[in-house]
């Protein structure tokens, strides 16, 4: 029993030693490419605007009589090729624009509040500065949901319709999941931290949609392990931050915009978060809630369903 108990030993001890071995390879491979790709993730795919001080990354693409805005969400590193197997599909009849918000592609990393009215200010005077003049079609993923909605509110003569891409409602979540998400926050700094550091997340596949071009999944690789987890990211997710923007949003009638609502199969369970996107359709002039069996990034995996959505939301406007 000693004898197996030895051997187990000396294979853990070995593999131990093999992962510390493949982490610092992994490392020392990982600062040779950010140094020898840096062009990638420093020269941007659109224009840059000055916003505060600081550069800000917007992205444009086509003409037409609509111009529909995406907005990405919380964490999405690039979102100029995230939203790319959408809009691409989009820009042939419409005027397509991609917001990176500070921290995110290729836009500056900041200090500073990170609340979304600061948030919704900057976008919106970037957008001004690079000649973009509403009114907007909103396309929020996730996270940017919280945006468009406070946009329709406090402007609503900018907003001519919202696209919720498995997006946050006003009420998508109690209290309790809020406080409970914000402790594993931490955690999920230390582990996105880690893996940029360490370049463990060169092994990711960041083309979800598998529609990319090798050199488009180079440059996403390659921004993604510069600006995961930034502090500027990590402080939209502020817990006191949400909690009050939560409150700001409950504080003002729901927009009446016309609306598509999509849930994700990894969201659609939970009665919060549909009921949330169902009190949105019900203020909308126009609301649907529109149930995909995919994952979160719904854009990424049913982008022809929502394009072909997109595309007959527009011809009714």
């Amino acid at each position: 029993m000693k004898k197996a108990l030895k051997i187990v030993g000396k294979v853990l001890l070995g593999l131990l030693i093999l992962l510390v071995v493949f982490l610092i390879v992994m490392t020392f491979i990982n600062q040779i490419l950010l140094k020898k790709n840096k062009a990638l993730y420093e020269t941007p795919l659109g224009q840059l605007v000055e916003v505060d001080g600081h550069n800000m990354s917007i992205y444009t693409e086509g003409e037409g009589d609509h111009t529909i805005v995406f907005m990405s969400g919380w964490g999405t590193p690039s979102p100029i090729l995230d939203f790319k197997v959408l809009y691409s599909r989009l820009s042939d009849d419409n005027r397509i624009v991609v917001v990176e918000k500070f921290g995110y592609g290729f836009s500056d990393m900041v200090d500073g509040e990170r609340d979304m009215d600061t948030i919704l200010r900057q976008d919106r005077e970037a957008l001004e500065k690079a000649g973009i003049n509403g009114p907007f079609v909103l396309c929020a993923h996730s996270f940017s949901g919280y945006e468009a909605t406070l946009w329709a509110q406090k402007y609503p003569d900018e907003v001519e319709a919202i696209v919720g891409l498995d997006m946050c409602t006003p009420n998508c979540e109690s209290t309790e999941t809020l406080k409970s998400n914000d402790k594993l926050l931490g955690l999920a700094k230390f582990v996105n931290r880690s893996g940029k550091y360490t370049g463990l997340l060169r092994l990711a596949n960041f083309d979800m949609s598998g529609t990319l071009t090798d050199d488009e999944k180079r440059i996403f690789t390659e921004i993604a392990c510069h600006t995961t987890a930034n502090d500027t990211i990590m402080n939209e997710g502020d817990l006191d931050t949400e909690l009050a923007m939560i409150d700001e949003l409950n504080a003002s009638p729901l927009p009446t915009v016309p609306m598509i609502l999509y849930a994700s199969a990894d969201y659609s369970g939970q009665e919060l978060w549909v009921s949330g996107m169902q009190a949105m359709a019900d203020a909308s002039t126009n609301g649907k809630v529109i149930k995909l069996d995919c994952g979160h990034y719904v854009h990424d995996f049913e982008y022809e369903r929502i394009s072909s959505d997109i595309k007959t939301l527009l011809g009714e406007l």
